[in-house]
C-alpha cells in the first residue's frame, strides 16, 4: 500500500486525500450550479439584497480595501514588534507576541460581522416578533467579547516560552 501511495503521489503530486477533497468540492459546485437559477441569486424587486451583488460587493471589499489595510498594520505590527522570532537547536525556541496581536484583532472583526445585523438592529420587527426582545444589548456583548478576548493574551505570552522550554508547547 506504501509503494501504491508513493506511486499515486509522484503522478498526482499531492495525498490521496487531496484528490478527494477537490472531487468533492467539484461534485458540491456541479450540485449547486445545477439547483440555483440566476433568479436565485438575483432580486430585480430589491437589487440590493441580491445574492450576487453581495457576493461582487465582499470580493471587490475584500480585495481591494481590506487585504491591503490589513497587509499594512501586519507590516506595522511587524516593524513595531521586530523580525519574526526564529530558532536554533542550540537555544529553546522563541515565541513572536505578533500571534497573540493577531488573533484577538481577527477574533473582533469576525464576531463584529456576526453581531454587525444586530447592532444596527437590522431586521428588528423581525426580531422583536421571533424572540420578543429588542437588539438593544447587542452591542454591548460585542464590546464585552471584543474587550475579553485580548485580555487574556498577556497571560499567555508570558506563559508559552516556559511551556516551550519544558517540551509541553507546540
Amino acid at each position: 500500500m506504501s509503494r501504491l501511495a508513493t506511486r499515486f503521489r509522484a503522478a498526482y503530486g499531492s495525498h490521496p486525500l487531496h484528490l478527494l477533497t477537490m472531487l468533492s468540492g467539484f461534485a458540491l459546485l456541479a450540485y449547486i450550479l445545477t439547483t440555483f437559477k440566476p433568479a436565485t441569486l438575483w432580486n430585480p424587486g430589491t437589487w440590493w439584497q441580491s445574492i450576487a451583488v453581495w457576493l461582487a460587493a465582499a470580493v471587490i471589499a475584500h480585495d481591494l480595501l481590506l487585504f491591503p489595510l490589513y497587509a499594512l498594520a501586519d507590516r506595522m505590527l511587524s516593524a513595531r514588534i521586530g523580525p519574526r522570532a526564529t530558532s536554533d537547536q542550540a537555544s529553546p525556541p522563541k515565541v513572536s507576541a505578533r500571534n497573540h496581536i493577531r488573533v484577538p484583532a481577527l477574533g473582533a472583526g469576525l464576531t463584529l460581522l456576526i453581531f454587525l445585523p444586530g447592532i444596527i438592529e437590522q431586521g428588528a420587527p423581525t426580531y422583536h416578533a421571533a424572540t420578543g426582545q429588542t437588539q438593544q444589548p447587542f452591542l454591548g456583548r460585542w464590546l464585552l467579547l471584543t474587550a475579553a478576548t485580548p485580555r487574556d493574551s498577556p497571560p499567555l505570552v508570558s506563559a508559552r516560552p516556559g511551556a516551550t522550554r519544558r517540551g509541553d508547547g507546540p
